[in-house]
């Protein structure tokens, strides 16, 4: 069992939820984030008059499945972000579960 985790802006909600089904992951949750980024720099003359961090609506979305439901999933998403060319690729991790209590 992995623990197939996502992480995108909320934007592309509706690919993701394509290629988890395109990967027979059929259980999943979803939770919104507010992801942000610090690009503050080192020197605050330079940082004196800036309008603070970059926030973004995103979405965290997860689910336990089996390794190869994972591995399709993962294959899925670099074929996603290589054909998007976005510069906010979606961000996918694949954890494997030793123990479960059921």
């Amino acid at each position: 069992m992995k623990f197939f985790i996502v992480t995108c802006l909320k934007e592309y909600q509706d690919d993701v939820c394509k290629i988890f089904k395109e990967a027979k992951i059929n259980v999943f949750s979803a939770t919104d984030v507010i992801g942000f980024k610090d690009n503050q720099s080192l020197n605050l003359l330079e940082a004196w008059f800036a309008s603070g961090d970059e926030k973004f609506d995103s979405l965290f979305v997860f689910s336990f499945t089996g390794d190869d439901n994972a591995g399709l999933a993962m294959e899925l998403i670099i074929k996603y972000n290589t054909e998007s060319g976005t510069k906010f690729p979606v961000r996918a991790f694949i954890v494997p579960v030793e123990k479960a209590s059921y």
